[in-house]
């Protein structure tokens, strides 16, 4: 992996962990104005612990060393929850500040997960 590509993982990486820790923490303590967007969504409150646990445990198995299964997992569940995310303000017509996060998050994403470095990667099979 050259260096050029190690700094876009890393930077991509680390805003992703970053944006998904923040988020997690404000889904697991239901703050009000999360709660709120819940609620416009259509989504029971109790939503709001799986998706904050999910994305700390995400973030955790991204970031930690080896185990390059679990890290597709990671990154496979942020993609549905940020492809979930966008859909669903897309379904009751919010208005295009409410896409900024989501997109953010899941460009950080397919970034981060597309120049992992090989050890990150699971072996190719041939």
């Amino acid at each position: 992996m050259n260096k050029r590509n190690k700094i876009i993982y890393w930077i991509a990486t680390a805003w992703l962990a970053l944006g998904m820790t923040s988020t997690g923490i404000v889904q697991l303590i239901k703050m009000k104005e999360e709660a709120d967007m819940m609620n416009h969504l259509g989504y029971p409150l109790y939503f709001l612990t799986i998706l904050g646990a999910w994305k700390i445990l995400g973030v955790i198995a991204v970031l930690i060393p080896k185990f390059p299964l679990l890290k597709e997992w990671g990154y496979a569940g942020f993609f549905f929850a940020m492809s979930g995310a966008i859909f669903s303000h897309a379904a009751v017509r919010d208005s295009g500040k409410d896409f900024f996060g989501p997109v953010l998050l899941i460009v950080l994403t397919v970034v981060s997960w597309y120049f992992r470095p090989a050890d990150r990667k699971m072996p190719s099979v041939v």
